[in-house]
């Protein structure tokens, strides 16, 4: 076993204080991981603060990871110490199911392990990457290319592929009309995929106070969802919509900027329930669906797709002491766009 420093959440209405935890020794299939840098997702909040329920405590959040590899198990070939590599939220699936077969690890129908919150294979809690070291087995391993630096590549784990993974399967490219609702954390990421998939991109937002950013990052069109005019002068324009929120929306609203055959799509959580009426769909054959992240395959694509148009999530490196306060300027969208835990101060 193998004792390593970390950042725990003990309480949900306690604040995350330094401390140890073990990893287990690397077995046949893993990989020990030197954690470079971790980001702060949103989700990290709600099960730190068991807002999605129960949590077991104390728990060590983090599923935006980036390292380099420092020991591989005996029977290990795809990884060698020295490789660069990422983990995401998920760290082992039943590998049997229907879904696992298919590549969609995220959707397993005996449920996937999570990679803090999860029960392990040895019956243990699985803890995540606000630590120095992490053993996962190599299956759920991804490879970071050159070109995308470690801190910027961290947050394309759960971000980059919550984006990535809609965008693909709903056909965003040339001749498609994409929105982004926010931009944030995820809400950049599918601006920048999106825009690099050669679609025709529009920023969705509250007000106009990010426009010169989301023109930067890739947008053609910025629209402030604040004025009602807004939904006048779109109304029936965009193929995909990406709801990148987690604030409750008025669903019909914004069905009603789809156009024919249109599909809405939520990768955002928000803690309480979304109703919709149903004739927002059936008049225009729109469709409202939702996204999980995607599958180890699906997500060694995106970074491949990342390292290939020059794409990183914009990131703003904290030591751990600052966790805290970053957790606060989350919730205020007081971050642009991704805070990111530099893990060697965790020492």
């Amino acid at each position: 076993m193998l004792t390593v420093h970390a950042y725990a959440a003990t309480a949900a209405t306690e604040p995350l204080t330094p401390t140890t935890v073990e990893r287990r020794d690397v077995g046949p299939h893993d990989v020990l991981i030197e954690i470079k840098y971790c980001g702060i997702c949103h989700s990290d909040i709600s099960h730190a603060r068991s807002e999605w329920g129960e949590q077991v405590y104390p728990i060590v959040p983090g599923h935006e990871i980036a390292g380099i590899v420092t020991e591989v198990g005996s029977e290990v070939a795809r990884f060698a110490v020295g490789d660069r590599v990422g983990v995401g939220c998920m760290v082992e699936s039943c590998r049997e199911c229907e879904s696992c077969l298919k590549g969609e690890e995220q959707y397993c129908l005996k449920g996937n392990t999570l990679t803090y919150g999860g029960v392990d294979k040895d019956g243990t809690i699985t803890q995540g990457g606000y630590s120095t070291h992490v053993v996962v087995t190599e299956d759920f391993v991804v490879r970071i290319p050159e070109g995308i630096d470690l801190d910027e590549a961290a947050p394309l784990l759960c971000a980059g592929i919550t984006t990535y993974s809609p965008l693909r399967r709903w056909g965003a490219g040339p001749g498609k009309k994409v929105a982004v609702i926010g931009l944030g954390g995820l809400g950049h990421m599918a601006v920048r995929l999106a825009h690099a998939m050669g679609a025709e991109v529009t920023v969705l937002s509250q007000s106009l106070k990010k426009m010169d950013d989301g023109l930067r990052l890739g947008a053609d069109h910025y629209h402030a969802t604040g004025d009602p005019a807004t939904f006048e002068q779109l109304a029936g324009t965009f193929d995909l919509i990406v709801n990148t929120v987690s604030a409750k929306l008025d669903l019909d609203a914004y069905l009603g900027l789809l156009a024919v055959n249109g599909t809405l799509v939520n990768v955002g959580a928000p803690a309480e329930p979304l109703s919709l009426n149903v004739f927002s769909l059936i008049l225009r054959g729109r469709s409202y669906a939702g996204s999980l992240i995607g599958g180890i395959r699906e997500t060694q694509e995106m970074l491949d797709f990342c390292a290939e148009h020059g794409i990183g999530s914009e990131v703003e490196v904290i030591p751990a002491e600052k966790i805290n306060e970053a957790y606060e300027r989350v919730l205020a969208s007081d971050v642009r766009y991704r805070f990111v835990i530099d893990t060697s101060t965790l020492a």
